[in-house]
């Protein structure tokens, strides 16, 4: 009986393949068909997806093809085949072929949507996934990590790819080492375009990671070639390099915030690439570690990062490091770049008590340097005496700190592919021979899939007028589209007494020429902002006296539930009143797993308030997590506030993210902090802000600015403030104090 059911099965197989074959392959229509025809494919055969959305497919190619006769697995049309909801695919075997697909709407079942393993042990190999296109393919949970594509095995190739879109922890794409099958691996990683991936305001937000640290002293011999990253600012290493023997080729980094950074390994090397950051905050280049590392041929431009994102970092390393700290640099090569108006350059980075050995028998040579707006792109943290500077050219106007260098006159010249070509006499070679970006959007990913960035700004869209009312404002915004703006027409009271959930960005503001009108609700968050959305507010009052009378009402609350999305909340020429119907009526409330790009109140009244302003403090697990990246408070009054204006909070030591940033300048707090419940003791709690600038801002009879500074080097500078029956509270680290008055009396204080 068992006999007949193979053999009926068999023949079953051989029927569904002979019906589907063409001469372009073997179409099938589902997975079930797809199973039949891996399982009887032979080398040249073609396997042909059709037309249409493949949901909850689980692909597992496993098939054996030769160098002159791979198996293929193709699409219908290119564009037309789509994976969707719970799909994926891994391959195992030999010489296979993995062409057009496209994953979206959805997100893999497993930490991996395409991986070249079909268990541990058993991998892909000579095998290459090209044309294939992940975008916005992630799970809802901000911090569950997945991966888009794992490499395992040896000698594959993952080319002309298009992913975009990657939100939540993890990797975009990563090399495998977790065995010697996976080692001195030959990959290929050239032509693909990575596409923009947002801050995830912590640590593992990489989109290119080349092995972990507890391999990372084994060969890997990837290469990473003639690839595209554009605007890729997951986290401060764009690109992890935790292996040994790799190159980086001639890639094009536009505008990416963090740097290509040899975190672990030894005898790697980056040459012909080109670093754009166009002025952008944190853009920055190369940050070098460990033995026999190599930056040849490269040019940087416009870069702006500091600190370990600079256009150059040489670290620091730790005395006989363990595998996952810092090795000592040791044999560092850097020749012939090119740096352009690069703010800093960054020499013994790190150095701590911990990060104490300096780099040895490293050679910095025939690099040029020029800046036409700065003087001082140099930082030095400590002995730089195992560098030899040779034959290195600095404009006049650079401070170079006794470095052996030679001052020449320098002039950028931007050639007609926007690269500048430097101009100098006695140069003898010295620079970069760069003459374009090696790698654009136009040849590299795909040319069948868009690859337009999706608009999330306001005020982008159309305009849509709404009268008052009782719920007109959310009936306008159910016609609404990302970026619109509800124009309030006329003065009044706009009442609201549904929810008012916000998934797609949108502005509300009133129209010239009339006073504010007024927005009211009876819920207890007046908006709520989901998944995607962004909200503006602007020329409105906001009161809460129609509010309910229950504990924990607040005007703007993000999503009680994880978003994979960063939000914004803009609220401009607004007044705040009335937030005092029940003990803790706050103004912004954020959750955990929740992270605001920027949180930006500017020209504001607030007055009479039981709670908090803005609550940006529920990551308390101490693991370099933070709610909001930028916050700024301008122009802005605060008066009887009970709670806090901002609770900000970001703790832990770790140091690959960005921020926070907290920007407050010239505003006024009077009566804030004072409430029985407010246990914070402070009108402002600042804690682990990475880049603090408060200016020319009063408190009154306010409890104190609070300050716990953390790790890294934070900025912390207070400018022009007066203090009046307040204080400032300092608990540890760096700060400067200039021009402050406290009870009128003058103080300069500086801890630098």
């Amino acid at each position: 009986m068992q006999l007949f059911k193979t053999f009926f099965v068999t023949i079953l197989c051989l029927a569904i393949l002979a019906g589907c074959s063409t001469s372009e392959g073997i179409k099938v229509s589902n997975v079930d068909e797809f199973n039949a025809a891996v399982k009887q494919a032979q080398p040249g055969d073609v396997i042909v997806l059709a037309a249409g959305v493949w949901n909850n497919a689980e692909l597992k190619f496993t098939a054996h093809g030769t160098a002159e006769q791979p198996v293929k697995l193709t699409v219908e049309k290119k564009g037309a085949v789509t994976l969707e909801g719970q799909s994926r695919i891994n391959l195992s075997g030999e010489y296979l072929i993995v062409e057009g697909l496209v994953f979206k709407n959805g997100y893999s079942p497993t930490s991996e949507v395409i991986s070249f393993k079909k268990k541990k042990g058993v991998y892909a190999n000579n095998s290459r996934v090209t044309e294939c296109v992940i975008d916005n393919y992630n799970g809802p949970e901000r911090f569950e990590t997945n991966t888009w594509i794992a490499i395992y095995g040896k000698n594959n190739r993952v080319d002309h790819c298009y992913l975009v879109d990657k939100r939540n922890i993890g990797v975009t794409m990563t090399v495998r080492m977790v065995d010697e099958l996976c080692r001195e691996n030959n990959h290929r990683i050239d032509h693909n375009y990575f596409g923009y991936r947002q801050n995830l305001g912590a640590n593992g937000g990489e989109t290119l990671r080349l092995g972990t640290s507890h391999y990372s002293l084994s060969t890997c011999g990837t290469t990473v070639e003639n690839n595209y990253f554009e605007y890729c600012d997951g986290e401060h290493e764009i690109i992890s390099n935790k292996s040994c023997g790799n190159k980086f080729l001639n890639n094009t980094f536009m505008e990416c915030r963090g740097t290509l950074t040899y975190r672990h390994g030894n005898d790697n090397v980056a040459e012909g690439n080109v670093f754009l950051g166009n002025g952008k905050e944190h853009t920055g280049g190369i940050r070098i570690i460990n033995k026999r590392n190599k930056a040849i041929n490269n040019y940087f431009a416009d870069l702006t990062g500091y600190r370990f994102r600079g256009a150059l970092v040489i670290m620091n390393g730790v005395p006989n490091s363990a595998i996952n700290r810092y090795h000592q640099v040791d044999g560092g090569v850097f020749t012939n770049n090119t740096f352009v108006n690069c703010d800093h350059v960054q020499l013994c980075a790190g150095s701590d008590d911990e990060r104490s050995a300096i780099p040895i028998n490293s050679l910095i040579e025939n690099n040029v340097f020029l800046h036409e707006g700065r003087d001082d792109i140099f930082t030095i943290y400590d002995d730089i005496s195992g560098i030899e500077f040779k034959n290195n050219f600095v404009a006049n106007n650079i401070i170079t700190n006794k470095l052996a260098v030679t001052k020449v006159n320098l002039a950028a010249v931007k050639n007609e592919n926007g690269i500048y070509q430097i101009k100098g006499d006695g140069l003898n070679g010295a620079g970069s021979s760069v003459t374009k970006a090696p790698a654009n959007a136009d040849n590299t990913g795909v040319n069948w899939y868009s690859k337009e960035l999706r608009n999330r700004d306001f005020g982008t869209g159309k305009q849509i007028v709404v009268k008052p009312g009782l719920n007109t404002l959310q009936e306008a915004y159910s016609q609404s589209a990302s970026g619109d703006v509800l124009v309030l027409s006329e003065a009044g009271d706009y009442a609201m007494e549904k929810k008012f959930e916000i998934s797609h960005p949108i502005s509300i503001v009133s129209a010239e020429g009339i006073d504010k009108p007024r927005l009211l609700s009876s819920k207890q968050e007046m908006f709520t902002i989901q998944n995607g959305g962004s909200l503006q507010l602007k020329g409105v009052e906001i009161n809460g006296e129609m509010s309910p009378d229950l504990t924990g009402n607040c005007i703007v609350s993000t999503s009680h539930y994880s978003m994979n999305c960063n939000y914004k909340l803009f609220v401009e020429d607004c007044d705040v009143k009335n937030l005092d119907v029940n003990k803790f009526f706050d103004f912004l409330r954020s959750y955990k797993s929740t992270h605001a790009d920027t949180v930006m109140i500017k020209d504001c009244a607030f007055d009479n308030l039981t709670g908090h302003v803005l609550r940006l403090d529920n990551e308390t697990d101490d693991r370099g997590i933070f709610n909001a990246e930028y916050v700024i408070l301008e122009n802005s009054t605060f008066k009887n506030v009970e709670g806090t204006v901002l609770d900000l909070y970001r703790g832990g030591t770790d140091e690959s993210t960005f921020g926070p940033t907290l920007k407050v300048n010239a505003c006024q707090l009077v009566n804030v902090g004072n409430g029985k419940r407010n246990k914070e003791n402070g009108s402002m709690m600042i804690h682990g802000v990475q880049v603090c600038h408060i200016n020319n801002t009063s408190f009154e009879e306010s409890k104190p600015l609070n300050l716990y500074l953390t790790n890294g080097e934070p900025i912390t500078k207070i400018t022009d403030c007066d203090f009046n029956k307040s204080s400032i509270v300092f608990n540890n680290k760096e700060f400067e104090v200039e021009n402050v008055t406290i009870d009128g009396v003058k103080k300069n204080l500086r801890q630098l």
